[in-house]
This record gives C-alpha cells, structure tokens and sequence, in this order.
C-alpha cells in the first residue's frame, strides 16, 4: 500500500491524531504511541484486515499529511527544527538532507539546556515526557508535567539559547 492509499484511510490517520497530543501553535505536539530507539514514533498504518499494515516512522505518516503523499523527495529528510524526535508538530518539520541534519545536531547537541543535551538520552527524554502525559491529573496538569519531565534532564538548571 502506498503513501497515498495510507494517508486515505481514515481509520489510519484516526489512529495517528489519537497518539498526537495537540498543543498550541508553537509548542511541540508529543507523540505518545511507540517510539524507535531513534525516540522517533513509530505506528501501524493500514489495516490487518485488508492485509495493507505496515509500521511506518509517525513523523513521516504526518508530514505527508500536512504535505501530500509525494512531498518528501528522494535524498531527503524531514528535520526537526525543535530537535525533539517524538514531536508531530508540522511547523516544527523541514525538509533537508541527512547532512543538513546531522550539521544541525552538531551545532546544538552542547548547548546546556538543550533537547539534545538532555542527559537521559533522546528515548529517555521522550520516555519522560510520555510518561508524564499518562500520569498528568488532566488537561489542566499536562504543561506542567511535561516542563517537569524536561527540565529533569538537564540537573544543572543551566540554559544556553542557540546562537543563531
């Protein structure tokens, strides 16, 4: 089953909005389903039943989405601009290739504070993160379980912007 026919079926993207946790227009909307150790999501499109399932990266089910079933040339990549690997929001994807990509980690993995310098690893802060969507005392609860899951990665409190 192709991109297309996926992205057709509504039980499948029904299925992808129901791990997303949707936030405001800046904020990352977390992945709450499976995740590769990548901290990547990961989940089932298609269907058992009609022997179309196949387990597709969600970041990529949900780019096509926002984008059309062709919008990710060969050679390329769809980047995170908040370099949180779980992070489903379409205005924190860009297309790049896996150079650009790699350049981008490099230039920010040191800056204290950082989703990538986080000390749990990208897994464990997405595993963090998940955890404290499931635990949170309802909507009103979750933006202050997830800075909590955050800032729990970074002990030292220490913060440094990105200089560009």
């Amino acid at each position: 089953m192709g991109w297309a026919q996926l992205l057709a079926d509504g039980e499948t993207v029904a299925r992808y909005w129901s791990h997303v946790l949707r936030r405001g227009p800046d904020d990352c909307w977390w992945w709450t389903g499976g995740l590769t150790d990548t901290a990547h999501g990961t989940f089932r499109a298609g269907s058992h039943t009609t022997a179309t399932s196949r387990v597709v990266p969600a970041h990529l089910f949900g780019f096509r989405l926002a984008h059309g079933p062709d919008s990710i040339p060969a050679g390329h990549v769809v980047r995170h601009t908040c370099d949180e690997p779980p992070c489903q929001q379409p205005r924190h994807w860009l297309l790049g290739t896996r150079g650009d990509n790699n350049r981008d980690a490099a230039a920010r993995r040191r800056l204290a504070g950082h989703a990538l310098a986080d000390v749990r690893g990208a897994v464990g802060r997405a595993r963090a993160v998940q955890a404290a969507i499931a635990a949170a005392d309802g909507p009103e609860e979750i933006e202050a379980a997830i800075a909590a899951a955050l800032d729990a990665g970074n002990p030292s409190g220490a913060l440094q912007n990105p200089l560009f």
